[in-house]
Formats: structure tokens, C-alpha cells, sequence
């Protein structure tokens, strides 16, 4: 197994570390986000956007570094929650929601956040180099949405693109069209920015070289 273990089934974030030129192997979390949300509103009452894409982060690396197959590795867990209009919103699913956001959002703008949780699961015997690291850290972007008209909004929708993303959308995409502007770290936007990755690796007494393939 590579020294990386992303504990993400997003194909966008796959893209983002592979054009980086990082090694990684994918171990999907079987967190319930639902669940997990429930649990620290409970405990700590109301979380906004971006301690929400931590948290979810941080239950996914937990996860992940579970499980005995990743004895070893290093684990990198990613959400990502768009806040707009003082809202939190993550992945709208079905193409009724993703439309109404779209009609909200059109010529406005809001913050994408992405919560980084890297996890150092190699022994902390010298030989191993293992540091015991658990941190985190949020990247997060503005984005500025053209003013997209009902016809272009429902087939965009149409194509299924924007149901699985946090927002509603993708810069990546055919959502590109509709994007007048990023303020921030586009891959933030994507959903894992390398350059957090890049700063929480030094926590654990890494370099992103380390991970180059």
C-alpha cells in the first residue's frame, strides 16, 4: 500500500492528488455522516459550515485508520459544505433541490470549505518514522456564480453533474460555465487542496515529495 490512504470515494479528489503526481490508495469510510452531525449538535449545539467540514473530515480519517489494513500509512479525510446566504449545504442529491439552489445561488455568491483530517498510523518506532500526528485544517474559497438562466439551470441539472457535489456544483465540469469567479484555493473547490495536504504532512514530519510517485 502507498504511504498515502485517502478515505474518500470522490473521483474529483482521485484527480486532484493523481495530477499532483501523488501516490495514494483509496479506503473508502463507512462513517454516517447523518449520525455523526446528530451527535455533535447535540453535544455542542449548532455547527456552522466550515466546523462541519472538519468534523465530517475528521470522522472519516478516524474511520479509515481503524482498520488494521492501514497499520502503517498515512490518512488524509476530506468533506467539503458550501455555505451560502448563512446556510449550510452539502450534496443535493436529487435534481428538485439542485435546481432550487441554483435559482438561489445564480448571480450571487458563497464559501466553499473543505475540512483536511490527516492521521499519521505508522509505528512510532524510529524505524517507522511515525509522529502520532492528528491534525486538521480548513481551506476555503468564495465563489461567485454567474447569473445562469432557468434554461441553462435545469440542463445543467439535467446531466446529473451537479447531485453529488457539495453545493451543487463543480469547477471542474460543466459546471465551469456557470462560475464567474474563485476567490482562494480552486482545489478547495475540487474537494482537497495540496497545499493544506502539503502543510498538515509537516506535522507528521513529512514532505509532499515523499509522496511523489
Amino acid at each position: 500500500m502507498p504511504l498515502l490512504v485517502l478515505a474518500s470515494a470522490s473521483p474529483a479528489r482521485a484527480r486532484i492528488l493523481e495530477d499532483a503526481g501523488i501516490a495514494f490508495e483509496v479506503v473508502v469510510s463507512a462513517v454516517d455522516e447523518d449520525a455523526v452531525l446528530r451527535s455533535a449538535v447535540e453535544q455542542h449545539g449548532a455547527l456552522g459550515a466550515h466546523d462541519t467540514s472538519l468534523l465530517l473530515a475528521r470522522a472519516k480519517a478516524e474511520s479509515v485508520a481503524g482498520l488494521e489494513e492501514t497499520d502503517g500509512a498515512v490518512i488524509l479525510g476530506c468533506d467539503s459544505v458550501f455555505e451560502f446566504d448563512g446556510a449550510s449545504y452539502g450534496k443535493p442529491h436529487t435534481e428538485d433541490v439542485a435546481a432550487e439552489r441554483w435559482r438561489a445561488m445564480r448571480g450571487k455568491s458563497g464559501v466553499l470549505h473543505t475540512g483536511h483530517w490527516l492521521i499519521d498510523n505508522r509505528s512510532e518506532d524510529a524505524e517507522d518514522g511515525g509522529t502520532g500526528a492528528t491534525v486538521g485544517a480548513v481551506s476555503s474559497a468564495t465563489v461567485h456564480f454567474e447569473d445562469a438562466s432557468d434554461d441553462e439551470i435545469a440542463a445543467y441539472v439535467a446531466t446529473g453533474e451537479p447531485l453529488p457535489c457539495a453545493g451543487g456544483f463543480t469547477i471542474d465540469g460543466r459546471g465551469a460555465a456557470f462560475l464567474r469567479s474563485v476567490e482562494g484555493d480552486p482545489h478547495a473547490v475540487v474537494g482537497v487542496s495540496v497545499s493544506t495536504l502539503r502543510r498538515l504532512l509537516a506535522s507528521a514530519g513529512l514532505s509532499v515529495t515523499d509522496l511523489w510517485s
